[in-house]
């Protein structure tokens, strides 16, 4: 059994922990689980991940309550039965899914996971990122999953529900080191029903056109702008960013009190420090793709090394895989 300690790490750590105990059949305790947090513990969407990883797995599991500071997990069989979790009220239920994406090396059938909670929340991807960012990045390498929005769920009710269906992958290593020159910027902007008279989806695609505009960038973005139920008013803007077969995204939250246009501003100048360098993903996904690169090996050029990068690689090595990290004078390169 692996022993790891939490206290330097958020939820990614616990997630790679979870992730890799899947694919390797290896149990793990960790202690300390967010140990340098001010709400330190498993919380609601911590909880949720062990419980889709525990199902897939039929795994022997101890201290997932909320608030838990030390957890035991110890896999069995990975099985293709369909899972549900409830995160409660709006804890991410994209990142519970991405928990589970790595089984996919793992599978003999496709396995189908439906999270319920908040789609589009703060500290998490949103919903679109996950569709329209991750996936096709993701089927570069070989990893094929679909993802489907059934009901949007904002902060603070949450009542979303999201699903994706993993396919049995074989990933090939990753190759991310060059970007290819842009080719496409897609906008894609959601917000709730009540927000629909106020034009907010909209707004934050203007908001997008004019922060580019300012910057002196001579791009025309597609777009979409789109409403939905909800049980909460939110908003979300993403950027999805394509050279070539490569995908990066950018993303920003509607706030009570700031102006649409904002929002779409402040994902642009995400986006704008992004194409001001020279790594190939964002730098949301480079702690994403170090679990990958782990497994199938490869290499990726990362904007920078973030103190996320640093404490994931600590899990991952834990679990006895080779990855290294050599920093550059504009970012860095992971190497599997």
């Amino acid at each position: 059994m692996y022993r790891l300690d939490g206290a330097a790490g958020g939820g990614q750590l616990l997630r790679t922990a979870l992730s890799l105990s899947l694919v390797t059949g290896e149990a793990f305790e960790m202690e300390r689980i967010r140990g340098n947090r001010p709400n330190p513990g498993l919380r609601p969407q911590h909880v949720a991940c062990v419980e889709a990883a525990g199902s897939v797995a039929n795994a022997e599991v101890s201290g997932h309550d909320e608030g838990s500071s030390t957890l035991r997990f110890t896999p069995q069989t990975v099985r293709s039965e369909p899972v549900g979790v409830a995160v409660g009220t709006a804890g991410s239920t994209t990142l519970v899914c991405e928990t589970l994406l790595p089984v996919a090396v793992a599978l003999d059938d496709p396995l189908r996971l439906t999270v319920t909670g908040g789609t589009d929340v703060r500290w998490s991807p949103p919903a679109e990122y996950l569709r329209h960012v991750k996936r096709p990045l993701c089927a570069t390498f070989g990893v094929d999953f679909e993802a489907d929005v059934h009901r949007r769920g904002f902060y603070p009710a949450g009542g979303g529900r999201l699903s994706v269906r993993i396919r049995p992958s074989n990933p090939a290593p990753l190759s991310l080191e060059a970007r290819p020159p842009l080719a496409e910027l897609h906008v894609y902007s959601v917000a709730s029903d009540d927000l629909a008279d106020a034009a907010v989806a909209e707004r934050q695609v203007e908001g997008v056109r004019t922060a580019l505009a300012d910057a002196g960038i001579d791009l025309s973005p597609q777009s979409s702008a789109s409403y939905v139920e909800s049980d909460s008013p939110g908003t979300a803007v993403v950027l999805a960013a394509r050279c070539g077969d490569i995908v990066a995204g950018f993303d920003a939250y509607g706030e009570r009190g700031v102006p649409a246009e904002s929002v779409g501003a402040q994902a642009t100048e995400a986006f704008l420090d992004w194409y001001r360098g020279d790594a190939p993903v964002d730098r949301h996904m480079a702690d994403q793709l170090l679990v990958w690169v782990a497994l199938a090996g490869g290499t990726v050029r990362i904007p920078a090394v973030t103190e996320h990068v640093r404490t994931n690689l600590d899990v991952i090595r834990a679990f006895g895989y080779d990855v290294d990290v050599r920093e550059t004078e504009t970012g860095a390169v992971i190497e599997g």
